[in-house]
């Protein structure tokens, strides 16, 4: 894309008479956890009750060992079911959820009859429990969902719809944006629009666009990083009859974006973040006062260097570093990578730079969000590889933003770091990341952390 949307809005939202989609993932946590909590509490309610109906009328009383089996497996096979489609269609949820409860007590019961414990299980007792059991369970899915109904009005997701040169029936109870047209020409997109478009698309769940065809292609490249799930409008698929897409405002639509890290595996990843970072800002007070105090010493200027950095999503976010070079020779845009005997850079900047201990204040960027511990490093705007601009080498290239950017990642455990003086430097670290985008899982995180605490002192780091 042109560099005249670097410096201009290229997306303005559409004058409507319905109200813009809002963040609603607060709302849907709240909805997951109440869900979650009343399925316990009506498993754990109902087996109570059947246990005192049976005491009441002298019948064995089944034990509690049995709801200690039947719950771990209910909450295993309903474990996918907390999503918005749950809120949205909370009716059919309901008997869904009724009927993993009937597996869960019949595959308790068939595992009792194979380990020949089937005698000690009151039938009568069972009877009772499953009836309360699921009853309660229906009871409290209901009331959940006719609150969760009022909350959302039926959209549990916030959704966005960019128009690009085409005229469509403008569809209710979503955000909607124009843009300024994004000829077939343009190949490349400047950050700082990107940027826009993320802010445009914050607390937005899915984003639709509807542009002529011969747009599709660059539309499809610029939502690949956008960390939403992303729909191009395709009417034509409708004339040939394929099978499997979907359809949006009664427009066939064909996915481009799968939208990065599902919910769950951005909790878990959340939490190994908070888990390792809180403990170490405080294990390291001690260096990182020091270092501040060397750094301060050694050159006149802050002691932090902060520079824009393009992150998750592809938002422009403040990321620090210990100051490493004098405060006149500092590149605030990235243009110049650091090279091997850099005049630029102070004497105790080479040791923490030699170290890697300029980067110990993004600790201070993963506590905020900013960063994660494993992910894509985080380029600067102006960065270059060769005589290119880094996001004008590959058009691939904004496709690794779709996670948050890392204080470490697979392109630097496998030695990919340092200056980019060639195309080749930056494709490598490229592919490097594409491939960690692409196969995430937590013990790739963890093995990763590991292997980095073997590259921390490196040839390319100076």
């Amino acid at each position: 894309m042109s560099d005249i949307f670097s410096s201009q809005d290229w997306l303005r939202p559409v004058e409507t008479d319905t109200a813009p989609s809002e963040d609603k993932r607060s709302k849907r946590l709240f909805f997951y956890a109440a869900l979650l909590t009343g399925d316990i509490l009506s498993l754990g309610t109902g087996f109570a009750i059947g246990r005192t109906l049976a005491d009441v009328r002298g019948l064995p009383a089944e034990s509690f060992g049995l709801v200690a089996a039947v719950l771990p497996i209910y909450l295993l096979l309903e474990s996918r079911a907390y999503s918005a489609t749950t809120l949205e269609r909370w009716r059919s949820s309901a008997w869904i959820a009724f009927a993993n409860l009937s597996t869960a007590f019949l595959i308790t019961i068939f595992v009792a009859f194979l380990l020949k414990e089937v005698s000690p299980i009151s039938r009568l007792s069972t009877g009772f429990s499953f009836v309360f059991s699921a009853t309660l369970l229906l009871l409290t899915r209901s009331l959940i969902g006719l609150w969760s109904e009022r909350v959302f009005r039926g959209a549990a997701l916030s959704r966005m719809l960019i128009i690009d040169g085409v005229n469509i029936p403008l569809p209710e109870g979503l955000k909607i944006v124009s843009s300024e047209p994004v000829e077939k020409t343009e190949t490349t997109i400047h950050p700082l629009a990107l940027d826009r478009l993320a802010r445009q698309l914050k607390g937005i769940d899915e984003v639709y666009v509807a542009c002529p065809p011969s747009r599709r292609a660059n539309w499809a490249m610029v939502l690949k990083g956008t960390s939403v799930k992303a729909q191009l409008l395709v009417p034509e698929l409708d004339t040939i009859g394929v099978i499997g897409n979907k359809h949006f405002a009664g427009i066939a639509s064909v996915l481009v974006s799968g939208g990065g890290l599902k919910l769950r595996e951005r909790l878990l990843k959340r939490m190994l973040d908070l888990m390792i970072a809180a403990p170490a800002l405080l294990f390291l007070a001690p260096l990182l006062l020091l270092v501040a105090l060397l750094v301060k010493l050694d050159s006149r200027g802050p002691v932090l260097f902060v520079q824009t950095r393009v992150g998750k999503g592809n938002h422009l976010f403040a990321m620090y570093k210990f100051r490493s070079m004098r405060q006149s020779d500092c590149d605030s845009d990235g243009n110049v990578s650091t090279m091997r005997n850099d005049d630029r850079v102070t004497r105790i900047g080479k040791f923490i730079r030699a170290t890697s201990i300029d980067e110990l204040p993004q600790l201070l960027n993963i506590v905020r969000g900013d960063m994660s511990f494993v992910g894509p490093r985080p380029h600067a705007i102006g960065s270059l590889a060769g005589d290119k601009l880094f996001w004008e080498v590959d058009q691939r290239y904004h496709h690794r933003h779709v996670c948050k950017p890392g204080l470490t990642g697979l392109a630097q455990v496998r030695g990919f770091r340092g200056a980019t003086h060639r195309r080749e430097d930056l494709v490598n670290r490229l592919d490097a990341d594409l491939e960690y985008v692409n196969g995430w899982s937590l013990m790739r995180d963890v093995m990763i952390l590991f292997a980095t605490l073997k590259v921390v002192v490196h040839r390319n780091a100076f």
